[in-house]
C-alpha cells in the first residue's frame, strides 16, 4: 500500500539529528514572496532550501486537513479501516460546524465509504468530511483531536496544537510553515493520498441520503477549474486553506525525476503582479514561483568521497610504518544551490590522539571530519586507517620491560627495598665500629680491679 514507506524511514534519522536545517542564507535567493511565512522542503532528503519564518506559529486554516487524513491513511495500513469501509455518519460528527465550512452536508445516519470521505475532504476542503473520519478512526472528535496533537510531537513538530479536525480558527489552533511540511511529507508516504490529492475532479456516487456529489479539486496548480492560469505540471497535488485570519495558504507537492519538493505558502491572498491589471491569487503563485525555485536552482551534490586521505597519525611500536593515513569513512551528500563553490565548504579535522601504538587496523576509527559552511554544518565523517601497522614483537617487550620498572609500585617496592637495605648497612657498619672498643675496656678494667698477692 505504501511503497514509499521504506524510503521515508530510512530518511527519518538524519532528518531528525539535523539534517533539517536551511541553506546558509548567504545563498538562499530572497524571493520576496507575497506571503507571511513559507518554506521548501527537499523532501526526499529532509532540507530546507528556503526559509520565511518557517518555524514561526501561524494559523493553518485548512492544511489541517493534511494531519488528519494522515491519520486516517495509518488507520487502513494497520488494519483498522479500508477504503471501501463504510461509515454511518453521527450527529455529533456533523453538528455545530459553522454553515460556511459545511460542502458536502451529510446528514445523520447517511452511509459513505472512507475512501469517498477522503476525495470530499481533500479536494472540495469538506468539514464535516473531516469530522467523520476522526471519529471512524478513534471514536469521538475530542480523542482524534488528541490524536492529531500526540502524531504532531512524533514527527517532530514543535510549533503545532490542534483543537479541531478541519481548521476552525482558534488561537490555540497554530502550526508553523515546516511543521506542515513534515505533516505532509509524511502524508505523501500513502499511495491513497497521493491519488486523491492529484484529482482534479471527481464524483462521489449517491447514497442512502444523497444523490451524487461531484467536487472540484481547489488547488490551482492541478485544476483550472476553480482558478485559471496557475496549472503547474510538476505538482503532484496539496491541500489549500483559506480563513480571514490565517489569509490563503497552500501546501502543495511537485516532482521532477528523482526530485521531490514541498512547499508551503501561508497568509497569502490577491496580489498586483507588475504589468497584469487583474489580481492574482498569491498563495498559487508564490507556491509556483517557491517550487520553480527549488528545480531550478538547487542539485544533489557528493560533497566528499571515502578515497583520498586527509590526515595522519603518527605511530609507535612499529618497524613497518611510523604513520598510518586517515580517510573519511562514506561520503556526505547535500542539497546545495547551483551557483554554490564547493571549495568555500571547510573542513575540520580532529584526531582522538596525534601518537597511537601500534597494531593498527585498517578501517579503525581514529577522528572525525565536519563539513561546514559559515555557520551551518553540512555532516560528520569517521576518519579511518586507510592500512593495517603491525606491532614489533621486540620494541613492545622492550617497551614492556621499561613500562614495568616506571611503574609506581615497582618504584615503590624498589625504594622501600633499598631504604631497608641502607639501614642494616648502617646498622652493620655501626655494630663493627663499636665492638673493638668495648674489648679494650674490659681489659682495662680486669687489670685496675686485681686484688691478688703480687709474687
Amino acid at each position: 500500500m505504501k511503497k514509499y514507506r521504506f524510503l521515508s524511514l530510512f530518511l527519518l534519522i538524519p532528518m531528525l539529528l539535523s539534517l533539517l536545517t536551511p541553506i546558509s542564507a548567504a545563498n538562499q535567493e530572497d524571493l520576496d514572496l507575497f506571503c507571511t511565512h513559507a518554506v521548501l522542503l527537499d523532501a526526499n532528503h529532509g532540507e530546507i532550501l528556503y526559509d520565511m519564518k518557517a518555524n514561526e506559529r501561524a494559523y493553518p486554516a485548512s492544511l489541517t486537513k493534511v494531519m488528519t487524513a494522515l491519520l486516517v491513511m495509518e488507520a487502513i495500513e494497520y488494519g483498522q479501516l479500508s477504503p471501501a469501509t463504510v461509515v454511518t455518519v453521527s450527529q455529533t460528527a456533523v453538528e455545530n460546524i459553522p454553515p460556511a465550512y459545511v460542502i458536502g452536508s451529510f446528514k445523520p445516519g447517511e452511509e459513505i465509504s472512507v475512501e469517498h470521505l477522503l476525495y470530499c475532504m481533500l479536494l472540495e476542503s469538506d468539514c464535516d468530511a473531516s469530522n467523520i473520519l476522526g471519529e471512524a478512526v478513534d471514536g469521538t472528535v475530542e480523542d482524534f483531536v488528541a490524536h492529531m496533537n500526540r502524531r504532531a510531537g512524533e514527527l517532530g513538530c514543535q510549533g503545532t496544537h490542534f483543537t479541531n479536525t478541519y481548521g476552525l480558527h482558534n488561537e490555540n489552533h497554530y502550526s508553523t510553515a515546516y511543521d506542515l511540511a513534515i505533516i505532509m511529507q509524511a502524508a505523501l508516504d500513502y499511495d491513497l493520498f497521493r491519488t486523491v490529492i492529484k484529482t482534479a475532479s471527481y464524483t462521489v456516487p449517491a447514497t442512502n441520503l444523497s444523490q451524487e456529489r461531484f467536487f472540484y479539486n481547489k488547488n490551482g496548480l492541478i485544476s483550472n477549474l476553480y482558478y485559471e492560469g496557475y496549472f503547474y505540471d510538476k505538482c503532484i497535488g496539496g491541500k489549500t486553506g483559506t480563513t480571514d485570519d490565517a489569509g490563503r495558504c497552500l501546501v502543495a507537492a511537485a516532482e521532477y525525476g528523482d526530485e521531490l519538493l514541498i512547499s508551503v505558502v501561508l497568509g497569502s491572498g490577491p496580489m498586483p503582479v507588475p504589468g497584469e491589471e487583474k489580481l492574482k491569487q498569491g498563495q498559487f503563485r508564490e507556491s509556483r514561483r517557491l517550487l520553480e525555485y527549488g528545480f531550478n536552482n538547487f542539485q544533489r551534490v557528493t560533497i566528499t568521497k571515502d578515497s583520498e586521505p586527509v590526515a595522519t597519525v603518527k605511530v609507535t611500536m612499529s618497524r613497518q610504518a611510523d604513520e598510518v593515513n586517515l580517510k573519511p569513512q562514506g561520503s556526505i551528500t547535500r542539497t546545495l544551490p547551483k551557483s554554490m563553490d564547493l571549495d568555500d565548504i571547510e573542513t575540520r579535522i580532529t584526531r582522538f590522539a596525534d601518537e597511537v601504538e601500534a597494531p593498527v587496523e585498517a578501517g579503525q576509527v581514529m577522528g572525525t571530519m565536519t563539513l561546514f559552511y559559515g555557520d551551518e554544518v553540512y555532516g560528520t565523517l569517521d576518519l579511518v586507517a586507510v592500512t593495517s601497522v603491525e606491532r614489533s614483537d621486540l620494541l613492545y617487550k622492550k617497551q614492556q620491560f621499561f613500562d614495568f620498572f616506571q611503574s609506581t609500585g615497582v618504584k615503590l617496592v624498589l625504594a622501600t627495598a633499598g631504604l631497608l637495605a641502607s639501614i642494616v648497612l648502617l646498622r652493620l657498619l655501626v655494630f663493627q665500629k663499636r665492638r673493638p672498643h668495648a674489648r679494650s675496656g674490659a681489659r682495662v678494667r680486669g687489670r685496675g680491679n686485681y686484688r691478688g698477692t703480687r709474687r
